[in-house]
């Protein structure tokens, strides 16, 4: 039991290290000002105030749900119906479509990302919608394999059992597929909403630096700016937010699984 424990060790460290060093430094940065050469540790809610007080930082923080939100549903739509589909096939042509899905995602975000940016710009397109497309595409594998692995583990015997009770293929589906995928679908809006959300490579670049949103905002106030208070200030913001996303779809799962 000891050496196991032990061999936590270096997990703790990274955590401590990457996770919770910068999550403090954050905080800190939030709840100070800062002074000429150095930060002043003279506590203060100024800076939220500033974010809250501001009409063009609030319509930013709504724009970047909005995107995350839509961007899930597009996701969802698509995602659902693909998945069923890989579901539906044997084995070895699942393995096939998976691999398939996954491909691109072996190429970094931001090479694929360029790459829509080229195609993109031949067309006459909104900066809004181009934005959408690379959300869309780089997320999508997210959502599809999340509900494809809840479809694929879908005890089969409860489907046949349903049909011998007279239920056809629509109600089948409405009354046993879907309630059974639902944890597969909160999974993926996790990993859809969450990045997307706070995403700014994919609006800076596609959207050509005329589509803000709030990870271009925090990225402005780190890089460009130097206000790391502000932009710490945002970042805990978004935090915040994240975190209370994730506790209503892990509550929203929790009660699907109690049902």
């Amino acid at each position: 039991m000891n050496s196991f424990k032990r061999m936590t060790y270096p997990y703790i460290i990274w955590l401590l290290v990457f996770v919770v060093a910068p999550m403090i430094m954050i905080v800190l940065y939030a709840v100070t000002v800062s002074g000429n050469d150095t930060i002043v540790f003279k506590f203060t809610l100024e800076n939220f105030a500033r974010f809250f007080k501001d009409a063009d930082f609030l319509r930013v923080l709504f724009n970047s749900l909005r995107i995350a939100f839509i961007t899930t549903v597009i996701c969802i739509l698509i995602g659902y119906p693909t998945a069923y589909l890989i579901a539906q096939q044997n084995e070895n042509k699942q393995a096939f479509f998976v691999l398939l899905l996954t491909l691109p995602m072996w190429i970094n975000m931001l090479v694929r990302t360029y790459a829509w940016k080229g195609i993109l710009m031949r067309f006459d397109l909104s900066s809004e919608f181009k934005v959408f497309v690379g959300m869309v595409y780089n997320f999508l594998p997210y959502m599809i394999l999340q509900i494809y692995t809840s479809l694929s583990k879908l005890d089969k015997n409860l489907l046949n059992a349903a049909y011998d009770l007279g239920a056809n293929k629509v109600q089948t589906f409405l009354k046993v597929t879907l309630p059974l995928s639902v944890p597969g679908i909160v999974s993926g809006i996790t990993l859809v909403f969450l990045p997307a959300v706070s995403s700014f490579c994919i609006p800076k670049l596609l959207g050509g630096g005329e589509y803000v949103l709030i990870g271009n905002l925090i990225e402005t106030y780190f890089v460009t700016t130097g206000d790391w208070n502000f932009g710490s200030a945002i970042s805990l913001i978004m935090a915040i937010i994240i975190i209370i996303s994730m506790f209503f779809t892990k509550k929203i799962d929790k009660n699907q699984q109690e049902d």
